[in-house]
């Protein structure tokens, strides 16, 4: 590993030991991986995946004091993945026991967040790039992130560079300014091995057709072809381009993709992002049938009934807020219903969430009975208590990690409004 004198003065223990430390363990890694040399950050803001007080991550809690001790302290503020508690999601009082203990180090570990450098009380969420967020990179930027569907967003969507990093690297690389150089980082790691055709009668579902790729491709890097006509440009498909890289990244281990004609890269060099032995697979509506039919469904009775529906992993835009609102109210009104018939949980960032409250879209949505939390589903669904309840998305990647039931959006859109489905 080849360093610059700035790096190698942190890897020798000038600006400390616990500097040298992560220092010493970022060349570790980038080593494993045939790294010859770090990059630097250049981004503005970071983004940490870990954001749950787990009472069994203790060796986490001392590191993070360490580092707060030692002074050093990222170099970058950053935004953090959603909290895992909201009191007004909906759970009984054995559910709240268990989140209690659970989650028993989250006031503590948010304190350590604040002293390390998060941007504040707003800045946890899974989808930070938003612009309500303000934490979106440029094209070009070397990022230290991990959150999966953050990663991949923004090295598609928005043409940043950044591998799927695991928790505390993150950290590790805000803190000393510079991360391994290889993998999606570099030029050759961005070639894509897989063409995929979409031959879709209309319109794919982002979360099933992203759910197809994932599972086709695993950790390398697809190049989509035939998605392009359903856009009229790239900022009108990014709320579709979210949730489809989503569950790329959950059902597979996609960090990159590309959308011809759409996504930046693409855009500039076309098909010749292809690498020279790259393989096809082809998408249909017979092939979006089989994948979906392929999901098992984990409820130990698969005819209960729903007792929840979640709305927003990874957390919405906007966009999506407003158009769900609209449905919800639309359909209610044609069903004879004054609120929705299971209770919904649709979450986004704490900053959408405020812009939202200015909407016609969030009275219509708390009047039907809809909660709007920030929290994150996934570790709402962690809870033992939680995991056995007949819980039902349009979430892949919740459906990946959890007992919930996938429901493509307007079959979600009929339960909730009481439309037999």
């Amino acid at each position: 590993m080849q360093l610059t004198q700035r790096q190698q003065n942190i890897y020798d223990g000038k600006e400390g030991e616990v500097k040298a430390k992560i220092m010493k363990t970022l060349v570790m890694y980038g080593e494993t991986f045939g790294a010859t040399r770090m990059a630097d950050i250049t981004s503005d803001k970071g983004h940490l995946v870990t954001s749950f007080g787990l009472s069994v991550m203790k060796p986490v809690y001392e590191l993070m004091d360490k580092i707060i001790e030692s002074g050093a302290v990222s170099t970058q503020r950053f935004t953090v993945d959603p909290k895992p508690l909201d009191p007004n999601v909906p759970k009984n009082l054995i559910q709240e026991i268990f989140f209690r203990v659970m989650y028993s180090k989250q006031n503590d570990y948010d304190e350590q967040l604040k002293k390390l450098g998060i941007v504040g009380d707003d800045g946890y969420t899974c989808t930070c790039y938003m612009s309500e967020v303000g934490n979106t990179p440029k094209e070009g930027d070397i990022l230290s992130w991990a959150e999966s569907s953050a990663v991949v967003y923004a090295n598609s969507v928005l043409g940043a560079r950044c591998n799927r990093n695991s928790g505390i690297f993150d950290l590790f690389g805000s803190i000393v300014g510079c991360v391994p150089y290889f993998g999606l980082l570099t030029d050759e790691g961005r070639k894509a091995t897989w063409l995929i055709e979409v031959k879709t009668s209309k319109k794919p579902e982002a979360q099933l057709l992203g759910s197809a790729i994932g599972m086709k491709v695993m950790e390398e890097v697809p190049y989509v072809i035939g998605l392009d006509k359903y856009f009229d440009n790239l900022d009108g498909a990014k709320s579709y381009l979210k949730d489809f890289g989503a569950a790329t990244a959950s059902n597979g281990a996609v960090g990159l993709y590309h959308i011809e004609n759409l996504t930046p890269e693409a855009v500039n060099q076309k098909r010749e992002l292809l690498a020279s032995n790259y393989k096809t697979y082809v998408i249909d509506d017979a092939e979006l049938e089989r994948v979906e039919k392929s999901y098992p469904i984990i409820w130990k009775d698969k005819n209960a009934k729903p007792k929840l529906a979640f709305i927003g992993c990874p957390h919405l835009s906007i966009e999506q807020l407003d158009e769900w609102a609209n449905n919800i109210d639309f359909k209610l009104k044609e069903n004879n219903k004054k609120k929705v018939t299971i209770p919904t949980v649709m979450t986004a960032a704490p900053a959408v969430v405020k812009e939202f409250k200015n909407h016609d879209g969030y009275k219509k949505l708390s009047n039907r009975g809809v909660v709007i939390s920030s929290i994150c589903p996934l570790m709402y669904m962690n809870n033992p208590q939680c995991g056995k309840m007949p819980v039902i998305t349009c979430s892949n990647k919740l459906r990946t990690y959890t007992s919930a039931k996938f429901m493509k959006e307007n079959e979600l859109l009929k339960a909730i409004t009481g439309e037999n489905v």
